[in-house]
């Protein structure tokens, strides 16, 4: 059982420093789109970087979900 509650307390933190990653890029790109001229390749690279981390933290999200309605 602490195993479990070990496990899920790893993923709760790990999904809160992804959310962070994620608003942190959302920084990046706002002020990146803002200069003039700016870098469509590293533009391109920090929007891929964020959708991996949108689709890892809906992974976490479903793993965590039956355990907090639970």
């Amino acid at each position: 059982m602490t195993s479990m509650v070990d496990d899920e307390d790893r993923d709760l933190e790990r999904l809160e420093e992804l959310r962070t990653e994620h608003r942190d890029l959302d920084e990046v790109i706002a002020r990146l789109s803002e200069t003039v001229p700016f870098d469509q390749i590293k533009l391109q690279r920090l929007k891929k970087r964020k959708l991996i981390l949108k689709d890892q933290i809906i992974q976490l999200e479903s793993r965590l979900l039956p355990n907090i309605i639970a």
